[in-house]
């Protein structure tokens, strides 16, 4: 393009675009969005050709698009021309329009002025005189020799688009808390695709985000070029935009470049600190302290610097993350609160300066801050024999889920005589470290108040199941006798006794159940069961069986819903001859 050209148009070229006239399109047209094929989309004519809005592809402001359609009956449309008008001066004429692509939404259904073919000034080769808007004229033929011209189907807008080529706001420093926005307008001409700088144009530049400062102007200079004045920087986060925008006859669009503060020019300093526990109940306090020194300046005290504490993430004037500043010694200590629930994964600590213009490297630690807990039990039993079993889940007390860094968690089966206070441990168990933490632990018991409790670990807090009780009869054989002593061989050794259960205070007799006779051979250590039969109404016992060998002979009761199984009775000796 000419120096010239690089100008504003003159006068005389304002003056000319604005005498040009072309007929009024529907408001629909004009915007494209009228539907294809409707009534004001197309001209008003009898044929069978419709004719939509021309439109020009902003992207190559030397190239446009129109959707032309057939309403005959097995008919296509063959050929779509097109002519730019200036007035009644035509200035270029295009022969034929190419289909545009089925895949691509945006020309399906369409023709197109392909780029390759992009309409340029004449200063370039083509046949524009200068930029502007321009009539388009669209002319469709079908297969069947049907034809429809639409003057003025649109306006070519030829003018420049704006782009920011260059946008920057350099790098503040830590004597010079400054942001220096600069850069290069441009305008993308239509057809060649070059860029001409856009001299004499006004760039407002504001802050965004959190940064403080009103927006200011600039104008660019005869390169397009531009600085604008100095503007503060107050965080890390402080974000500048530069916009432009312009409805000429020589330039039509807008521009925006938004630039964050990534690297700043800081002054070096150590930051020093610990916390005064590894683990924080929920909302138990938490006290971290520590100093922050000039590394410049021989580790120096550094006083009155901002600093974020915090028990995790920093959140600012909550009990869990503050700023606090540094006294005269550089020293400082922040009292925090903890609160479970703040992270899935490891908690942690953390001190760092809110100021930007300090490199450092931030301090952080450990610190374990429990979940709360729940323990909800699914089933529990006393079997006969004094076992106690319960299973259940074991999780997080306000989430379905558990922990990411929760592994199995450890639970005991704890057993009292009031269910209140005494709590003894009967068993311990393992909770799966699943998404379900489900735990079964079973142990020896006598009957009475039961739970399920987890001690504090550095995943979840303390928790109990609700107390449960489970209660079973207790029994006993009494007076049990194997005889006769000695025995001949073959015949029947008869055992004796009385069947009792403890109720209402006292021992008395039994007669319900099942019992058995079991017999141990002299020299043996397994006992075999030889003879069953129930007691009778008064809890008498009498079970016989044929006796071969010497050996040892003792009765058991095994139980049943309400009632323990009976410890061992007496064992009697009988010498077989």
């Amino acid at each position: 393009m000419r120096a010239d050209l690089r100008r504003r148009l003159s006068l005389a070229a304002v003056l000319t675009a604005a005498t040009l006239t072309v007929t009024a399109l529907p408001a629909a047209a004009l915007t494209g969005t009228a539907p294809i094929g409707s009534a004001e989309a197309a001209a008003a004519a009898p044929g069978p050709i419709g004719i939509g809005p021309a439109l020009t592809d902003d992207a190559q402001r030397g190239t446009f698009k129109v959707a032309a359609w057939t309403d005959a009956p097995r008919a296509t449309v063959a050929k779509v021309s097109a002519r730019i008008r200036q007035g009644d001066t035509v200035l270029a004429e295009i022969p034929a329009l190419a289909p545009g692509n089925a895949w691509d939404p945006l020309t399906a259904g369409r023709f197109v002025l392909p780029a390759e073919a992009a309409l340029r000034l004449t200063e370039d080769g083509g046949t524009i005189p200068a930029l502007g808007t321009y009539a388009i004229d669209v002319t469709a033929t079908d297969s069947l020799g049907n034809k429809l011209t639409r003057t003025d189907a649109g306006r070519l807008d030829f003018r420049l688009r704006p782009q920011f080529d260059t946008f920057g706001i350099g790098t503040p420093a830590w004597d010079d808390r400054n942001a220096r926005p600069k850069g290069t307008l441009l305008g993308i001409q239509p057809g060649s695709g070059d860029a001409v700088p856009l001299s004499g144009r006004t760039i407002t530049v504001a802050p965004t985000y959190t940064t403080p400062g009103s927006a200011t102007t600039v104008v660019t200079d005869a390169t397009g070029a531009f600085l604008g004045s100095p503007m503060p920087v107050n965080d890390a986060y402080a974000t500048f935009e530069a916009t432009f925008s312009e409805d000429s006859t020589e330039v039509h669009g807008s521009a925006a470049e938004a630039r964050r503060v990534y690297e700043v020019t800081g002054r070096a300093v150590k930051i020093t600190a610990t916390a005064d526990k590894k683990r924080a109940l929920s909302g138990e306090a938490v006290t971290i302290s520590g100093r922050v020194t000039d590394t410049a300046a021989g580790q120096a005290p550094l006083a009155g610097q901002a600093l974020q504490v915090s028990l995790g993430e920093y959140t600012s004037n909550t009990p869990y993350g503050t700023t606090v500043l540094t006294d005269a010694n550089g020293r400082f200590s922040v009292r925090l609160i903890a609160a479970s629930g703040l992270s899935d994964y490891e908690e942690y600590w953390q001190v760092r300066t809110a100021d930007p213009f300090l490199k450092y490297t931030a301090v952080s630690g450990r610190i374990a801050v429990p979940w709360e807990s729940r323990i909800d039990l699914l089933s529990r039993s006393l079997s006969a024999d004094g076992r106690v079993s319960v299973a259940g889940i074991f999780r997080a007390r306000y989430t379905l889920g558990t922990r990411s860094v929760a592994a199995a968690q450890y639970v005991q089966l704890e057993q009292s005589a009031d269910g209140k206070t005494g709590w003894r441990k009967l068993a311990g168990a393992q909770t799966s470290d699943g998404y379900w933490t489900s735990f079964s632990v079973a142990g020896k018991g006598t009957g009475g108040y039961y739970r399920v409790r987890h001690l504090t670990s550095d995943a979840y807090a303390e928790s109990s199941s609700n107390v449960f009780r489970l209660v079973r009869t207790s029994t006993r054989i009494v007076g049990m006798n194997a005889g006769p002593e000695p025995v001949r061989k073959g015949a029947y050794v008869t055992a004796t006794g009385t069947l009792q259960h403890y109720t209402s205070g006292a021992w008395r007799t039994f007669g319900s159940g099942s019992v058995a006779l079991q017999f141990q051979a002299k020299g043996s250590t397994t006992w075999r069961q030889v003879a069953t039969g129930r007691p009778a109404a008064n809890g008498k016992i009498s079970l016989r069986a044929k006796a071969n060998v010497d050996g040892t002979w003792r009765l058991r009761y095994y139980g049943d819903a309400t009632h323990f199984t009976s410890p061992f009775s007496w064992a009697d000796y009988v010498d077989v001859r």
